[in-house]
C-alpha cells in the first residue's frame, strides 16, 4: 500500500502543531487591550476625583493685584469667589462680570486660576480725565465718556466738565441730537487731544454745543476749541499760537488753518 503523499503529510503536520500564529496571538492582544482600557478608566476616574472630590485642589486663597483707589478687600468681597470649592469648577467669566457690575471703577479684570489652591484677580482701574460736579460731590469720567464713580473730593489735576446746554438755540439742538452722553464723549475727545503742557494747566472744559467746546486755563486764559474733530491739528496750532502770542488771553483754534489770538 502506498504511503501518504507529500501534501497529506503537510496537512497532518499542520494539524498536530495547533492553530496558526495569527490565532495564537489573538488572545494576548485582547488581554492587553482590556488591561489598557481598565488603566485609562482608572486614570480618568482618579483625575476626576483629584479635581472635584479631593481636598488637594480646592480654593484656599484669593489674591488681588493692580488696585489704586479700590482696596483688595473691596475687590475680594465683590468677587464672591467660592472659597473651599474645587478650583476647576470656579466660573471665571461669572466673577469677571460680577466685579465689573459691582465696581464700575474697574475697567478690565482678569480672573486666573493659580494651581493648586489660588484664584488671582488682576484689576485695571479706570482713570478720570474729567470730573462733573454734582451737588457737593464729583462724578469721575474716563476717556471713553463713562461716568464711573462719585467721590467727595475732586482728584487733583483733572479738569472740570461744565455742560452749558440748557439755553435755547444751538445748545438745545445739540442736546436733542447727541444727548448728554454724546456731548460728554465729545468733551472727552477734546480733553484727550489737548497738548500735555496745556492739559496740566486746564481747569475746565466747557460745552455749549457739539461744536462749541472751550478750555479755561488756570491763569484765566481761554481757548476756543470747537468740536473734537481735527484734534491733532488743533493741538499743534495751539502750541504754536501760545509761543507766538505769549501775552494773549484768548485763543481760537476751532479752525486750525485760520487760528486767532486776542487780548493782553
Amino acid at each position: 500500500m502506498a504511503g501518504p503523499t507529500t501534501a497529506e503529510r503537510g496537512e497532518r503536520q499542520q494539524e498536530s502543531s495547533g492553530p496558526p500564529p495569527a490565532r495564537r496571538l489573538r488572545l494576548p492582544r485582547l488581554r492587553t487591550i482590556i488591561i489598557l482600557a481598565v488603566a485609562f478608566i482608572l486614570l480618568g476616574a482618579g483625575a476626576v476625583w483629584l479635581l472635584y472630590g479631593s481636598h488637594w485642589m480646592r480654593v484656599e486663597r484669593v489674591s488681588v493685584s493692580g488696585t489704586r483707589i479700590l482696596t483688595p478687600v473691596e475687590v475680594r468681597e465683590a468677587a464672591e469667589v467660592p472659597v473651599g470649592a474645587p478650583l476647576i469648577s470656579v466660573n471665571t467669566d461669572v466673577i469677571e462680570t460680577r466685579l465689573r457690575r459691582k465696581l464700575p471703577r474697574i475697567d478690565t479684570v482678569d480672573v486666573v486660576r493659580s494651581w493648586p489652591h489660588g484664584i488671582g484677580l488682576k484689576v485695571s482701574e479706570r482713570t478720570p480725565v474729567l470730573i462733573v460736579q454734582k451737588g457737593g460731590k464729583f462724578v469721575e469720567v474716563d476717556r471713553e465718556g463713562v461716568r464711573f464713580a462719585t467721590v467727595s473730593q475732586a482728584p487733583k489735576g483733572v479738569p472740570a466738565l461744565e455742560l452749558r446746554v440748557s439755553s435755547p438755540g444751538s445748545s438745545a439742538a445739540s442736546l436733542r441730537r447727541f444727548g448728554e452722553d454724546g456731548l460728554v464723549r465729545e468733551a472727552v475727545r477734546v480733553a484727550d487731544a489737548v497738548p500735555a503742557a496745556v492739559a496740566r494747566d486746564t481747569q475746565a472744559v466747557k460745552v455749549r454745543s457739539y461744536d462749541d467746546i472751550s478750555l479755561e486755563l488756570g491763569d484765566g486764559r481761554t481757548v476756543a476749541w470747537g468740536s473734537g474733530d481735527k484734534g491733532a491739528a488743533k493741538a499743534r496750532t495751539l502750541t504754536a499760537l501760545l509761543k507766538a502770542a505769549p501775552d494773549a488771553r484768548h485763543f481760537d483754534v476751532s479752525a486750525p488753518t485760520a487760528p486767532a489770538s486776542s487780548g493782553s
